[in-house]
């Protein structure tokens, strides 16, 4: 299908970006891989009456570590994303969730905050950057502000972010040496995930001493399973860990869909926490 008529903008500096998404208003949308919101427009979805082109400000690609907190530009694409040694040593549930997004060719294309900013409950880097306790950095017309992670995904394929901000970089506290794994369970190979389970585990004397568990797709916003968080503290073998693992859908509101009913879902919530778990523990 053909989108409905917008107009275009390239802007050079943060600035301008900021500039033209403040005079376009409720009608203005960032374009940055362009591989969330291009289709949703092809498909008369989404009718932005105009296009913010951030793909060549400068300053938004790349990675860089500030103390002990892994700095991502915005920009930056999910393929160098993969490909970087920052990124894989202090976040590397980062590196593996990316891994398991769409195709090459889109992770050519579609960014690390494009994904976040389009906010979108069933894909999969949100629920990474919750596990991982990130915060995301947006410049407006009244400057720059910082968003925790866990205030930033607010409903629906909506964020915390005003309609005049953009979204510069994302800050994530290093996680080097905690275990991680990303587990879903998708219809077909790079489909959305039906359910999906981002895991952080750290070890003491062969007991789990802190676990982050997030959950793709089992709500409006990507969530974090905090029961089942709270049940993993002491676990030492594969059956406690699956005992807590059967906590993980609770106070999940999964929606029904032609793929999955709620009650599949929170299924599949308890059974691929138990996974990730354990493949994020050395348990498996």
């Amino acid at each position: 299908m053909i989108p409905p008529a917008f107009d275009y903008v390239r802007p050079g500096t943060v600035q301008e970006a900021v500039r033209a998404l403040a005079d376009g208003g409720e009608e203005a949308k960032v374009l940055a891989g362009g591989q969330s919101l291009l289709p949703l427009m092809r498909l008369r979805m989404a009718f932005p009456g105009l296009l913010v082109d951030a793909g060549r400000v400068p300053g938004l690609r790349g990675t860089r570590l500030e103390g002990d907190t892994l700095v991502i530009g915005a920009l930056t694409t999910h393929h160098d994303v993969l490909a970087d040694a920052l990124v894989r040593r202090h976040a590397g549930l980062l590196a593996a969730v990316t891994a398991t997004v769409a195709d090459p060719a889109v992770r050519h294309r579609g960014t690390l905050g494009g994904s976040l900013a389009h906010a979108d409950p069933a894909a999969d880097l949100p629920a990474a950057v919750l596990a991982l306790e990130g915060e995301l950095v947006a410049v407006g017309p009244r400057g720059r502000r910082t968003i925790p992670a866990r205030a930033f995904f607010v409903d629906y394929l909506e964020s915390a972010l005003a309609p005049d901000e953009l979204l510069v970089e994302v800050r994530l506290p290093s996680s080097e040496g905690w275990g991680f794994h990303y587990e879903k369970f998708q219809r077909v190979a790079q489909a959305y995930a039906i359910v999906g389970v981002a895991a952080l585990v750290r070890r003491d004397g062969g007991r789990i001493t802190e676990a982050r568990v997030s959950l793709t797709n089992m709500g409006a916003t990507p969530l974090r399973a905090t029961a089942a968080e709270e049940a993993l503290s002491g676990a030492a073998d594969a059956p406690s860990v699956t005992r807590a693992a059967g906590s993980a859908a609770m106070g999940t509101r999964p929606a029904g869909d032609t793929s999955a009913s709620p009650e599949y879902r929170a299924h599949l919530a308890r059974v691929l926490t138990g996974r990730a778990v354990l493949a994020a523990a050395g348990m498996g």
